[in-house]
């Protein structure tokens, strides 16, 4: 079988004020595009289909547009709620669907949705998890008197419910941080890496379709993935090429996956400059000027109405910068006032999560914690 793998859509949404709604129509057309021309069996929305929990009606009519799409092409669509959705909007009329072969996950309720299909290597099941809380666990696990405290246990608790058949293929849709991915700026962080899940939770499938990190990437294993957004939605993935996922299940342990580039309508781009080498023919002629712009100035004073100017020639400018002497200096003195009014525990947080692009755990705090309490009290004690 083969399965296309896509995930935070954030359909309706808005960056620096300019709508994607356009863009996200381009990018879902291309999307339907590439159903059919590879002949896809099933695709995997791994959540964050809307960008709000009320979406506007916009963007559930471009959302209706797409999984018509990919009904009338008599694709299986597999959908799962992400942090930003709200479940039982997004699940509305799941019943009904289903007899189309579009399978909404409805909101956890102590069981996963699971889908039997069947091709010449044997059965193949889909797990449909929306997204989940420690708190949605234990209302749903009946859990209050012995509530579970993390994500880690609260996902080992959903997933050993599960009772997976080892003999058959298994593949797991769901939106969650595994510890170790690469965030970047259009993402919402948890405080202090509380979500984390370590990625042996998921051992038991054999490929497990992750929405909730806008970055493409794998973590552990090709087949525990990050497909990332089908857009770029800030000016930190403006480098990034973006892509679907196509994975072909062949028999058993046989998982085979490519990227299938996606290309948008407009482009993410970040250019610098002095205002006259940014506005100079020579310097724009060769560029679509139609793309999504962060132009950073060198000049040393602002330009008068630079936004507007620069929109002339850069009609989608998103952001205006500045780089000169002055913004040096305002960002030393807040770096520096910032840096004094942190902890010790503060920074070396900071530090740590430099170092192993991760935050530390409850216990790895506790134990720091200890150790410069105890190397305070002994300078105290001097």
């Amino acid at each position: 079988m083969k399965f296309l793998h896509i995930s935070d859509l954030h359909i309706g949404k808005r960056v620096h004020e300019f709508s994607m709604i356009n863009d996200q129509k381009y990018i879902l057309g291309k999307i339907l595009a590439i159903a059919e021309n590879e002949e896809i069996d099933g695709i995997f929305i791994a959540g964050d289909v809307y960008d709000k929990p009320a979406p506007s009606a916009e963007a559930v009519q471009l959302f209706d547009w797409f999984l018509t799409g990919l009904a009338g092409q008599k694709r299986k669509v597999f959908v799962v709620s992400g942090n930003h959705d709200c479940v039982e909007r997004l699940s509305f009329g799941a019943q009904i669907m289903a007899s189309q072969q579009v399978y909404v996950s409805t909101a956890y309720d102590g069981n996963a949705a699971k889908i039997e299909l069947e091709d010449e290597y044997g059965k193949l099941a889909v797990y449909l998890l929306p997204f989940v809380k420690p708190a949605i666990v234990n209302h749903a696990l009946e859990m209050e008197e012995r509530p579970l405290e993390s994500y880690q246990d609260a996902l080992r608790a959903v997933i050993g419910r599960m009772e997976l058949d080892d003999g058959i293929r298994n593949i797991l849709v769901a939106h969650q941080f595994v510890t170790g991915a690469g965030r970047c700026e259009s993402e919402n962080v948890s405080v202090g890496g509380l979500d984390n899940v370590d990625a042996d939770v998921f051992d038991g499938f054999d490929y497990v379709a992750l929405g909730h990190i806008h970055s493409p990437q794998w973590i552990g294993r090709e087949t525990l993935r990050y497909c990332g957004t089908p857009l770029k939605y800030s000016f930190s993935e403006s480098e990034q090429q973006k892509s679907a996922v196509i994975l072909e299940c062949g028999k058993k342990g046989d998982v085979r996956i490519r990227m299938e580039k996606l290309t948008p309508l407009h482009d993410m781009k970040k250019i610098r400059g002095s205002y006259l080498e940014v506005t100079a023919r020579k310097f724009y002629e060769h560029m679509d000027t139609e793309d999504y712009f962060q132009i950073t100035l060198t000049d040393e004073n602002d330009i008068l109405q630079g936004l507007a100017k620069l929109r002339v020639i850069y009609p989608n400018l998103m952001q205006l910068l500045y780089d000169n002497s002055r913004t040096k200096q305002n960002q030393a003195v807040t770096t520096i006032e910032a840096m004094e009014r942190k902890s010790p525990l503060d920074l070396f947080e900071e530090f740590f999560k430099l170092q192993n692009n991760q935050p530390m755990s409850d216990k790895q705090r506790e134990l720091a914690e200890r150790f410069l309490k105890s190397e305070m009290d002994e300078d105290e004690g001097r």
